[in-house]
């Protein structure tokens, strides 16, 4: 019996020693920070790691340094143009200093979301209804200052502020709607005007650009015959000139006589008189001209005498 009360004795030495060790070496985590009260006077901060307490005598307040949110409840707020709307705010926060976190403020979390409320209204309430709905980041910006600067006593800095929603009044609402839907049928009116517009505008480009197609093809086919029928006088102008020049050789290389001369004139001129119209042809030396065809006169007349002569003797 004295074995089992011996052993519940050991047991117990051994409990209390192990409870002693685990409130004398404290651990702290990266993220944590602690407050040492000796006899209920603030002595030191702990920092993370191993940490000494006193049992009895040092009380340990450990402290979370990470950031942390506030959900600041929705609440009514009248605008400038008073309409009744409700508001719903988060506050992201992270403490600085946990000395004044701990002794300056009794609760943090009720403090600051007592304060962001009435910020809040004041903020809001300056603003019209329509500034409300559209400058959300503006009212972030405000109130993150504002709690900024009243929280810094505290020992905590606000990151920033967020408006989750804004709720304006169901009969607001409706009007809101009805203007929005009025804004967008315009706008698709306005759209579709344009549309029309611009199919127009395309469809008029396109046909002013095959007018002018068309017309240039036209003209480079105009062209393209134009140059055919150049080239195909031309050609006939320069045969002519060619065979002019070599007749005009070939005569002056068998050196004709002013009788022969005058021959191929006048057949010429018969061939001149075989046409339907009236033609008058007068030569460019029209004198050497006369003076052949009298030359072949007279030869005829010469050739005439000795025939007349043969008559009369026979008679």
């Amino acid at each position: 019996m004295e074995d089992i009360f011996s052993l519940i004795r050991t047991v117990l030495a051994i409990a209390i020693l192990v409870s002693i060790v685990f409130r004398i070496f404290r651990i702290l985590r990266p993220f944590e920070r602690g407050l040492v009260e000796r006899f209920g006077k603030y002595n030191r901060e702990a920092s993370p790691g191993l940490n000494v307490v006193i049992p009895g005598i040092e009380k340990l307040a450990i402290i979370d340094m990470r950031e942390a949110v506030i959900d600041v409840p929705p609440q009514e707020v009248i605008t400038k143009d008073n309409v009744t709307i409700t508001v719903d705010a988060v506050i992201y926060y992270e403490p600085t200093d946990p000395k004044s976190l701990v002794y300056n403020v009794e609760d943090f979390i009720t403090a600051a979301t007592k304060l962001a409320q009435t910020n809040l209204r004041n903020v809001v309430g300056d603003l019209e209804l329509d500034a409300a709905l559209t400058s959300r980041e503006t009212i972030n910006t405000s109130l993150k200052l504002i709690l900024d600067e009243a929280t810094d006593k505290w020992g905590t800095s606000v990151v920033r502020v967020e408006i989750q929603r804004i709720d304006p009044p169901q009969d607001v609402q409706d009007a809101m709607n009805k203007v929005m839907k009025a804004e967008r049928d315009r706008r698709a009116v306005v759209t579709e005007a344009e549309g029309e517009k611009r199919a127009a505008i395309l469809t008029a480009e396109g046909e002013r650009q095959s007018q002018i197609l068309s017309a240039q093809g036209e003209a480079e086919a105009l062209k393209a015959v134009a140059d055919a029928q150049k080239y195909e006088k031309v050609a006939i102008a320069e045969g002519e000139a060619e065979a002019i020049e070599k007749v005009y050789a070939a005569i002056h290389e068998g050196d004709p006589t002013n009788d022969l001369i005058a021959i191929k004139y006048l057949e010429s001129l018969e061939k001149v008189a075989e046409g339907k119209a009236t033609k008058i042809f007068l030569p460019a030396d029209l004198s050497a001209t006369l003076g052949s065809i009298g030359a072949i006169s007279e030869l005829f007349k010469e050739d005439e005498k000795p025939k007349d002569s043969k008559k009369s003797s026979k008679k």
